[in-house]
């Protein structure tokens, strides 16, 4: 998984696996979801992302089964 957010124009983007992309979807006019082949979400594109997400507190925890 890879996180990248783009200060320059507000823009979260969360790549979830490295799949090529063959579809788009629009879930609203600031959420972006990429779909690959199978129907799997591959990476989802969150713009104005400081109003509404809270981009300085990030953590990220790994459970163990």
């Amino acid at each position: 998984m890879k996180i990248k957010y783009f200060q320059d124009t507000d823009t979260l983007h969360i790549e979830f696996r490295s799949a090529e992309v063959v579809e788009t979807k629009d879930l609203d006019e600031n959420t972006l979801l990429d779909i690959d082949s199978s129907g799997n979400i591959c990476a989802i594109t969150i713009e104005h992302a400081q109003k509404r997400a809270d981009i300085p507190h990030f953590s990220f925890e790994q459970i163990a089964a």
